[in-house]
């Protein structure tokens, strides 16, 4: 049991490695020379990014952040996989049980490390972007759905925060909806109030009608960061 149990340990601990990979401020160093926790919101996801470099740079964050999610998902898939293969899981594990568990504590894990990188004095960005590929891996009609919710929002509204935000609270319905595990709807309600928390200057931005739209330059240390 004790190995297990390291080994279940060590997979959430990579998991908050691979979410404090810093894709969008090693982007805009190597591209622009600039540490990007200086320029505009001063958040290192793609959304500052897209504000620093422009579309292409912002669109690969983008992808690199979410695919940080899917592949801190994907671990505990494998974990499991080998460790089936190779016996040892004790008896005394139900795996039924104990997987959406450890799926749940590794998402939780890439979510802070996302937003509190260790590579970058625990700043980063606003956990977005990698909340979704951790969806997409849990259960691909949960992220299709809560992306659906963004997407929406965003080509309505033309504000990436508020349908960040929105996509953050869909979350938890579209759980319960399609009747995931007790864990994952509790990673729903938990990953989806830390993203909203995160976002509380553009919700100030919001009630005072100054969050600037897609498009918009920004004028302070304003936006969001997905």
């Amino acid at each position: 049991m004790g190995l297990w149990l390291s080994l279940c340990g060590a997979v959430v601990v990579v998991a908050y490695l691979l979410g404090s990979f810093p894709t969008g401020y090693i982007a805009v160093k190597q591209l622009k020379g600039i540490d990007i926790r200086e320029v505009g919101s001063g958040s290192t996801g793609a959304t500052n990014v897209l504000r620093t470099l422009g579309k292409g740079p912002g669109a690969f964050v983008l992808g690199l952040d979410c695919l940080k999610g899917v592949l801190a998902i994907a671990l505990v898939y494998y974990l499991f996989n080998f460790a089936t293969s190779q016996s040892l899981i004790p008896t005394t594990v139900n795996i039924q049980l104990w997987q959406p568990w450890l799926v749940t504590l590794a998402g939780i894990a890439a979510i802070l490390g996302h937003s509190k990188s260790i590579f970058l004095g625990f700043t980063g960005g606003k956990s977005v972007a990698t909340s979704l590929g951790i969806l997409l891996a849990m259960n691909w009609q949960v992220g299709l759905a809560t992306f659906g919710v963004f997407a929406v929002v965003v080509a309505i509204s033309r504000i990436v925060s508020l349908s960040s935000i929105m996509g953050a609270i869909a979350v938890s319905i579209v759980m319960v909806v399609l009747q995931q595990p007790l864990p994952y709807i509790l990673f729903g309600i938990a990953g989806g109030l830390y993203v909203v928390l995160r976002h509380r200057s553009n919700i100030e931005r919001l009630l005072a009608g100054t969050e600037p739209k897609i498009g918009q330059k920004l004028t302070t240390e304003t936006e969001q960061s997905v």
